[in-house]
């Protein structure tokens, strides 16, 4: 038999209310009571049964995803799998939703972020760029009592917060060594196009990038970062005027995860078949592309794994529970036209 909570009273010493206010984080428990309390659950192994209180209670979770308003088919692929997600976990007592938003300005997210308090969500998703604006509103978050799970996109020096997605640098020079393995001979110059040089996920793959490039391809000329902000009018401008003033462009690394619109761009001022192109996230544009060989390869992260992810990661939160690291972790996918 499972230790009870009246074996854990007796355990520490306590009585059956001190242990009920220790479980639930109520007041009015001493910091000795709940010491014995956590030691005695430690000797005797107890495991609260969650799902029965909960039950009892007709306990909600209540999670939400923020995500940028301006996107294409990743995005909509995020929000399929957040609706999915709600239909098949509402037998769990869970309830998913989405919020889209401009992230153009840390000020507007961060406003937006103030706006939600523990009474209407126990835990939050968040998909926006790096900031200081952004990453104090997540503290201020965690202060309410809301859980937050940095989503795709992190800030940094955020150590305590949990945060979903592939291990960015690494992915970045990925796609450099995929890059440099097509050309040996080392010869030309490399175009590196991102929506925003803002988003910590774009720092950290032109990081592993230029890290992989620099040791093993230095003969490799890597242009400056080009910022499409998500506009195909600027990108068309930004993109010719590269493709005017430089050469020798060999090969495409689209750091973002929308690639419709600077892949577009490009093949309007090259051949794009003789480019080597790169690209991060399946896509139906991306899949297409590369059966068409326009593209090379596509560095992917599952966008079904990375919601459920975070779901579960906000519920073992919020029912103070450590997340199975090892379930928690996002593959990175490189995908060929001969595995898609």
């Amino acid at each position: 038999m499972r230790p009870t909570a009246k074996d854990l009273a007796k355990a520490a010493g306590v009585s059956l209310a001190t242990v009920d206010r220790v479980l639930n984080d109520r007041p009015n428990a001493s910091k000795k009571s709940v010491s014995k309390v956590n030691e005695a659950i430690e000797r005797i192994g107890f495991v609260r049964n969650i799902a029965a209180v909960n039950l009892a209670r007709n306990r909600i979770y209540k999670f939400l995803f923020v995500l940028p308003s301006s996107g294409d088919q990743y995005l909509r692929e995020l929000l399929n799998h957040v609706g999915e997600s709600n239909k098949n976990l509402a037998s769990d007592m869970i309830d998913v939703d989405a919020v889209q938003i401009s992230v153009d300005d840390p000020h507007d997210v961060a406003n937006f972020l103030t706006t939600l308090n523990s009474e209407d969500v126990d835990g939050v998703a968040i998909m926006a760029p790096e900031s200081p604006q952004v990453r104090d509103a997540m503290v201020r978050l965690h202060d309410r009592g809301i859980k937050v799970v940095q989503f795709l996109s992190g800030q940094e020096r955020m150590e305590n917060t949990d945060f979903v997605g592939v291990d960015n640098i690494a992915a970045g020079a990925t796609a450099g060594r995929i890059i440099g393995r097509f050309h040996p001979d080392g010869q030309g110059q490399v175009l590196i196009i991102s929506e925003t040089m803002q988003a910590q996920d774009a720092i950290e793959r032109r990081i592993g990038f230029d890290r992989i490039m620099n040791q093993k391809f230095p003969r490799l000329k890597v242009l400056p970062s080009l910022e499409t902000y998500a506009s195909a009018e600027r990108a068309a401008d930004v993109i010719e005027r590269s493709f005017r003033y430089n050469s020798n462009i060999v090969a495409v690394y689209v750091l973002s995860s929308e690639a419709k619109v600077p892949v577009s761009a490009v093949s309007k001022c090259a051949a794009i078949k003789d480019l080597t192109i790169v690209v991060h996230e399946r896509t139906p544009f991306t899949e297409q592309s590369i059966r068409d060989e326009t593209i090379d390869a596509i560095i992917a992260q599952n966008p079904g794994h990375t919601v459920r992810s975070a779901i579960r990661i906000l519920r073992a939160r919020t029912d103070h529970r450590e997340p199975l690291a090892s379930q928690e972790k996002i593959r990175i996918e490189v995908l060929f036209k001969e595995n898609l």
